[in-house]
């Protein structure tokens, strides 16, 4: 064989692995659910007002302060963590399968949460979670 018909051929080949690894990439794409909603962590004063006092409002500490983790069902490993923005919205990735929501930090009988919660993730779908945080401040 002389070099153009070698040149031909590999090219296309090397164009076929492309189309095959760029179909491959969107079947995974696919084989992921989604996790979303928003945090909402308060009363953060004593007395709320409307509109809130901006020095009462959720800040990237506040999230950090009450950690919320995605574990396995039966709560034996975590999963993933969950970061919220500044607004309390998160969105996480996550295999199909279900899962336990979990509050990371102790409560002390005072506030409360609607933690831990259940989810079932589905190929593809996503799933909402709203999470409420009381923090007990009154």
């Amino acid at each position: 064989m002389d070099r153009p018909v070698l040149k031909e051929i590999f090219g296309i080949a090397f164009l076929a692995a492309l189309f095959f690894i760029s179909g491959c990439d969107k079947q995974t794409a696919h084989e992921t659910g989604v996790l979303e909603g928003v945090i909402s962590i308060g009363p953060l004063c004593p007395v709320e007002k409307i509109p809130p006092d901006p020095g009462c409002l959720p800040t990237a500490e506040t999230y950090k302060a009450y950690p919320v983790g995605v574990w396995t069902s039966n709560g034996s490993r975590k999963i993933a963590q969950i970061n919220p923005a500044l607004d309390g919205s998160f969105s996480t990735e996550l295999a199909p399968g279900n899962y336990l929501v979990l509050l990371e930090k102790e409560q002390n009988n005072i506030g409360g949460s609607n933690l831990p919660a259940g989810v079932s993730i589905i190929s593809g779908g996503t799933t909402l979670l709203n999470i409420n945080i009381d923090t007990g401040i009154r």
